[in-house]
């Protein structure tokens, strides 16, 4: 084996892209101790993707204070291009699921307006581009929180502005009846957005953003039908305002909604997260003459292959005819995995422990090492395993 490429997402609330791929690489020296190994720190538009971005494009760290998705204010950070000219934001870093106490979460309720104040505080320092990271969110409000901070008003039928005593939210979606953006900051006509999407779910329907994602932030069937029912009201609103037609668009079910009206109100592209970080860190260039890429991340399954770090990474790597290897802390819908390309998909997981020892970083890292090491032990640099 002469060189091997390290792709592996974070295993969310445990380890870094860079501590997984560090403990990848050890497994590979241990079987291959003169094996050329590249780490690639990567991410799909959710955790990681700011530092990520910002440390390829030699940018900083901007730090401030803003709303989380219970108007709670607190400290957050967004990445500033080294030329000043581009931010980087993950929705998640003030807007995000982890931020909302277990007891307290509720997509009816949660905003995304802390997001928009980021977007805002970095149009003041006169950043006119954005990538914007869609992934983890905690929230079904469709960006509207977001939309309100930079100036967008919302008013119901009888023209009474909506927002005011709370901001936009999930449960007011079905009472939106216009949509007026003639109080938006000025600055944003010159500002160009790209949306970093992990998914390309539809705004609404059955695999839209409240019937899939919803109940994990917090929603039970009831919550879900309703705000379902007011993801389809707003894209009908969207339709009549702009002439867009968001309700198919793919990503714009991505954090419960923000992708359907960052296209359609901020004339947003929406990209694969992972596509976006490749293409800005020349991933196809360094994968040359590569004999294997292990790519990972915490869970995989049918998802995966839904726009997701492992997908993105063996869509690159087969264009070059580069076997791909999937390592996860658990794996489900194998069958779907190997289908969409993987060579193989391994757990790291050795025998059985609880959740929690599986995801003390110290254990990830040992369990990551090991089961690399093995991979690279039934390999032979010729043929596939």
């Amino acid at each position: 084996m002469r060189k091997v490429i390290l792709a592996i997402d974070s295993f969310k609330g445990c380890l870094s892209s860079k501590e997984a791929e560090t403990a990848a690489a050890q497994g590979i020296r241990h079987a291959f101790p003169t094996c050329e190994t590249i780490c690639l720190p990567v991410a799909d538009g959710g955790e990681g993707m700011q530092r990520v971005l910002t440390e390829a494009l030699n940018g900083r760290e901007i730090r401030l204070s803003a709303h989380d998705p219970l108007m709670q204010m607190r400290q957050t950070a967004y990445g500033l291009s080294g030329d000043g000219t581009t931010a980087f934001i993950e929705m998640a870093a003030i807007s995000g699921l982890p931020l909302v106490p277990l007891r307290q979460r509720n997509p009816s309720l949660t905003t995304t307006y802390g997001t928009g104040e980021l977007i805002k505080d970095a149009l003041n320092r006169g950043c006119r581009r954005f990538v914007i990271g869609l992934g983890g969110s905690a929230t079904n409000d469709a960006g509207l929180g977001m939309l309100q901070a930079l100036g967008f008003r919302f008013r119901d039928r009888y023209g009474n502005e909506l927002g005011k005593a709370q901001p936009m939210c999930g449960q007011l979606l079905n009472e939106i009846a216009f949509i007026d953006s003639s109080t938006a900051l000025p600055a944003l006509r010159e500002a160009r957005f790209t949306a970093a999407c992990d998914v390309c779910n539809p705004f609404f329907g059955p695999e839209g953003a409240a019937c899939v994602f919803a109940p994990q932030k917090g929603a039970d069937p009831e919550m879900v039908a309703a705000l379902d029912k007011g993801l389809q009201h707003l894209a009908q609103v969207i339709r009549q305002t702009t002439g867009r037609d968001i309700a198919t668009l793919p990503g714009a079910g991505a954090a419960g909604g923000m992708g359907g009206t960052l296209s359609a109100l901020l004339n947003a592209e929406l990209k694969p997260g992972i596509d976006l970080l490749l293409d800005l860190t020349d991933f196809d260039k360094l994968i040359e003459g590569a004999d294997l890429i292990i790519t990972g991340e915490g869970k995989s399954d049918r998802q995966t292959v839904m726009g997701k770090v492992p997908s993105g990474i063996l869509k690159r790597a087969r264009r070059q005819g580069i076997p791909v290897i999937l390592v996860s802390g658990s794996i489900e819908d194998a069958d779907i995995l190997n289908q969409a390309g993987f060579r193989a998909a391994f757990s790291i997981t050795p025998a059985p422990m609880s959740l929690e020892e599986a995801m003390r970083p110290s254990t990830a890292c040992r369990n990551i090492m090991q089961t690399v090491e093995q991979i690279c032990r039934i390999w032979d640099g010729t043929s596939v395993l």
